[in-house]
């Protein structure tokens, strides 16, 4: 089916209503939630899906949540799902991420016939495993980091199964608090099948199924269009992983891009095999990561959909890190070895699109857990950090980058959510790489924990710095301090009262020579206190 079967104003019309559900799926999934993780840091994705199992339309939310969804819907459809149903998984090797990230698919069906699927996948708090916040650090095994659910039906003919639920919720710490951000997923897929009722009463049933073929053939096209503006060819990058949880050992993460024509191969055959930490990650989460640069590097304003990821291959072989086997660990695959993946390949791309690639992020999430064993309490915050300075402007101080698109936690929430009070939260001056364009900074923010916890920490970016490009220099590298001495970028530690964790986060790399840098600019850094005055780290 083609394009040519809508008229341009119809096609425009119900894309945007497309995506609009998505949306209001994301806006109710937030409001309904309890946990500060989802309805403040919004650590949550939305999308619909066509029965066929495209992407038709997403909300503007996590990238390494969306690039993976399509194997979740994969991995429902082989259920026979029925109109009524509503499945639940986190299973990394059956459609899932990590097991933090809960996903559930829910068939479309207004008029009785399935024609889609709603998706909601949401950042729980807990999922329970060997630690608070199901992010331990050193685990060797899946088994470590929590409850696995494989795609399993949670609601049966329009029916909650009590017996599946009440089996998710004994096997995760504060199960109030999980029983509502679950209720909330719900609602937003609820919400989808209204919505898309609505469309067909608007527009027709088959008009709005033709726009799902041709929202999918409009993206393609596009995409097609601008991956054929680059230069054809080869492009190898390669970057590491500072250990994996287990040994302080650089992993190395090596790709070779191939631009031939409209498509893109990208092959990670050059990378190590699968560690014996948790920084594996699911083949599902290295196609998210390059599904991310190659719309960045072409046009982002492409509306995001199977169409976009259909001129872009991705392999990897079977028991390397970027696609291991189970029972291999993968929790912090999906958060850091993501951010990784997406430097590799925007590293290799810049060598055929140098004015679209900007110098290196912060590179990671600055993942940080604290929780009591009791289940009382379970704070989760991904921190941001600098961003890479441009071929045409700054980095951006303090903000999220790359695989990952939450806000971050109000001090106010942490603070009456939690027994934990933030002594400080500021950017760090001179973080930023400089250059005639310079990095973002980032940040530092130090908590205070009142009670006796378990902390977590999952952070790259702390013996390597991010690159400086075009001769800018590198950002500065992070730090992790418990109580004012240094703990490695991958720890789990039960700490008393009293305790004081303080995250200085990474900074982005600087673009061109500093001797080019505007002086009113220079002078604006100094007098922001975003550089001290001899400008040193």
């Amino acid at each position: 089916m083609t394009t040519d079967e809508l008229d341009p104003v119809t096609l425009e019309v119900l894309r945007n209503q497309l995506e609009s559900v998505a949306e209001e799926m994301g806006q109710t999934l937030i409001r309904g939630a309890y946990s500060p993780n989802i309805k403040e840091r919004r650590d949550c994705s939305t999308a619909l899906f066509d029965r066929e199992g495209r992407m038709i339309a997403q909300a503007e939310h996590i990238p390494v949540h969306l690039g993976a969804m399509p194997e979740a819907v994969d991995a429902v459809r082989e259920h026979d799902p029925e109109p009524g149903d509503v499945f639940v998984l986190n299973d990394p090797f059956t459609g899932g991420t990590h097991l933090p990230d809960v996903t559930m698919v829910s068939p479309l069906a207004p008029d009785g016939e399935i024609v889609g699927y709603a998706v909601s996948r949401a950042h729980h708090a807990d999922v329970g495993g060997m630690a608070p916040g199901s992010m331990p650090a050193g685990a060797r095994e899946i088994y470590q980091e929590g409850l696995r659910l494989p795609p399993i039906r949670l609601v049966e003919d329009g029916k909650i199964r009590e017996d599946v639920r009440s089996l998710v919720l004994a096997n995760v710490r504060n199960p109030r608090e999980r029983r509502a951000d679950l209720r909330a997923q719900l609602a937003a897929n609820e919400r989808a099948e209204r919505r898309l009722a609505s469309l067909f009463d608007e527009h027709g049933r088959e008009t709005v199924l033709r726009g799902f073929d041709a929202v999918i053939d409009y993206s393609r096209e596009r995409i097609a269009d601008e991956i054929e503006t680059l230069p054809d060819g080869t492009y190898e990058a390669s970057d590491v992983l500072e250990g994996d949880g287990i040994t302080d050992e650089d992993v190395e993460i090596s790709t070779a891009v191939t631009i031939d024509g409209a498509t893109i191969t990208v092959d990670f055959s050059g990378t190590a095999p699968e560690v014996e930490g948790n920084l594996n990650a699911p083949l599902s989460v290295a196609k998210s990561a390059v599904y991310f640069v190659v719309r960045c590097v072409t046009d982002p304003e492409i509306p995001p959909n199977h169409g976009c990821y259909d001129p872009v291959s991705v392999d990897a072989p079977e028991g390397s890190l970027l696609n291991p086997t189970p029972p291999a660990a993968v929790v912090g695959g999906n958060v850091e070895t993501s951010q990784r993946v997406t430097d590799v390949v925007f590293t290799a791309l810049a060598a055929a699109a140098p004015d679209r690639v900007p110098a290196d992020g912060q590179g990671t999430m600055n993942n940080l857990t604290v929780g009591a064993r009791d289940g009382t309490f379970t704070y989760y915050e991904t921190i941001g950090g600098g961003f890479g300075a441009r071929a045409e402007r700054d980095g951006m101080d303090g903000v999220q980058v790359g695989m990952t698109n939450t806000l971050n936690t109000p001090v106010e929430s942490i603070e009456t959510e939690y027994p934990m009070r933030v002594e400080r939260y500021a950017l760090r001056p001179d973080s930023g790489g400089r250059g005639r364009f310079r990095g973002g900074l980032g940040l530092e923010r130090a908590v205070t924990v009142e009670t006796d916890a378990t902390v977590s920490l999952l952070t790259e970016r702390r013996r390597h710095a991010p690159k400086g490009v075009a001769s800018g220099e590198d950002g500065a590298t992070g730090q992790n301090l418990i109580d004012g001495e240094e703990v490695p970028a991958k720890t789990t530690v039960d700490v008393p009262a009293g305790t004081t964790v303080t995250v200085r986060t990474p900074g982005g790399g600087g673009h061109g020579d500093l001797a080019e840098r505007d002086p009113a600019a220079l002078e604006a850094d100094r007098l922001d206190g975003k550089v001290t005055d001899d400008g040193e780290t």
